[in-house]
């Protein structure tokens, strides 16, 4: 089996229905990067879309894991196990409500904060010491309900923001393959105001 050096992770749910969601921001950052680095994200592997390639002179696995969010944590786990690899070389990339939409936080570790995903992800793994990449989606007014909220679809005329969201995430993620969790975090988490203790 060919040796994989990082496994890449996009939280989402399957189905046309959830596409253009906002909890479905981890999978677009997948298909950016996919795009990016002529990868094909068409194998199915531990109820997963994966797909095998390199990125920054790293050999990476790109996945989509096809279970709803809030069970993801096995089929990444799964992925790990597959391809020999300790929570230390996964990237999880999720959306984020604690977090202003068009901001980004990388972390190298860290608590659920409220996400099923991570939630599903931490409990499969037994640690939370894993590389997350967390898109911010907060409005910036108060939300009624926040599971409606991130299943709702983006409006269209939003259409090139999303994609900004989704290429700025791409590009924290070859960041963090290039120069590392601490570097990236100190170029891409500086836009963050006010937010430091969030889950320290």
């Amino acid at each position: 089996m060919q040796e994989i050096d990082f496994l890449i992770a996009g939280l989402g749910n399957p189905g046309a229905e959830y596409e253009n969601t906002p909890h479905n921001l981890g999978f677009m950052v997948i298909d950016r990067l996919a795009a990016d680095h002529a990868i094909r994200v068409t194998r199915i592997e531990n109820q997963s879309r994966v797909g095998l390639g390199v990125v920054k002179g790293k050999q990476v696995a790109l996945a989509q894991p096809w279970t709803f969010m809030n069970l993801s944590g096995p089929a990444v786990q799964g992925l790990l196990e597959r391809y020999g690899l300790t929570p230390d070389r996964l990237i999880l990339v999720y959306d984020e409500l604690a977090i202003p939409w068009n901001e980004l936080r990388i972390r190298p570790k860290g608590s659920d904060a409220g996400h099923n995903g991570v939630k599903s992800v931490i409990g499969s793994l037994g640690t939370d010491e894993f590389t997350r990449v967390r898109l911010g989606i907060h409005p910036g007014h108060p939300i009624a309900d926040g599971a409606s909220f991130v299943l709702a679809p983006f409006r269209r005329a939003r259409k090139q923001e999303v994609e900004e969201v989704a290429g700025r995430g791409a590009a924290a993620v070859e960041s963090i393959l290039a120069d590392g969790v601490e570097k990236s975090m100190a170029v891409f988490n500086r836009r963050a105001g006010g937010l430091k203790t969030e889950e320290e």
